[in-house]
């Protein structure tokens, strides 16, 4: 049995194996399967790895998509440049780092804005401190877009939510949520935003899947906004990790 799975903590929120496995019975896909591994800390994750029989590879997700970089023995190009891991492939002993998150992200979010005629407009990234900000902030930094990082706090690198004004909406059309307000069970939950200064011009994006329509892009819906949620992107970064892990796997 070729094993795949999940590790985070808490994983209660995961889409992902039910993907895979929906995706295993469709496709006729034999000796598989993907289990979902609570780990609160990566203190012993290489011995841990050492315990899966038949490990082929793992998804990454919160908090560990930063901090399981140093326990890995090689990371991809983009993982390096990203500074975030959401996916691993163990090949012989050797564990090997990716960033789906970005693929995904970039597939959504760049054939979205150009049809909707916001290529390379100026983007708002709410939240910036997890994996996922980082993906997306290689993304727009690869495609050319300008972008403001929004923090809970003022810093060198970020404005505050206390300081995205009317005005500041106005020269950002284009606004990302990277945070889990709004996630699944705190649906009423949504970054302190002045809401009533959304347009019909904007163009709100959210990573979050559960629910599909989130607090967050109800108001932009409001506004008269276009909006987007985070499954396409979830879809194809499992696609492309699934990819990864069996481009050298024959299915005969």
């Amino acid at each position: 049995m070729n094993r795949l799975g999940l590790i985070g903590f808490p994983l209660g929120h995961s889409f992902s194996r039910r993907y895979f496995t929906e995706k295993f019975a469709q496709e006729k896909i034999r000796n598989f399967s993907y289990s979902l591994f609570e780990l609160e800390t990566l203190d012993k994750f290489r011995e841990w790895v050492d315990t899966i029989d038949g490990l082929l590879g793992l998804n990454v997700t919160i908090p560990h998509k930063i901090h399981v970089a140093p326990f890995l023995d090689e990371l991809s190009e983009e993982a390096a440049a990203i500074g975030a891991v959401n996916t691993i492939k163990k090949v012989d002993n050797k564990l090997i780092g990716f960033n789906t998150d970005a693929r995904g992200f970039e597939a959504s979010f760049i054939h979205e804005t150009k049809n909707r005629e916001l290529e390379k407009k100026a983007c708002l990234i709410l939240g910036s401190s997890g994996g996922a900000a980082k993906a997306v902030e290689y993304v727009l930094h690869k495609n050319g877009y300008p972008f403001t990082r929004v923090s809970r706090t003022e810093s060198e690198e970020a404005i505050s939510y206390q300081q995205v004004t009317k005005e500041v909406l106005e020269v950002h059309p284009i606004i990302i949520n990277c945070t889990p307000l709004g996630m699944f069970p705190n649906v009423e939950a949504k970054p302190e935003l002045p809401y009533s200064a959304l347009t019909p011009r904007h163009h709100l994006y959210d990573l979050v899947y559960n629910p599909l329509e989130t607090a967050f892009l109800k108001a932009g819906m409001q506004a008269g906004a276009s909006t987007q949620n985070g499954l396409e992107m979830l879809r194809l970064q499992a696609e492309f990790a699934w990819q990864i892990w069996t481009s050298d796997f024959s299915f005969e």
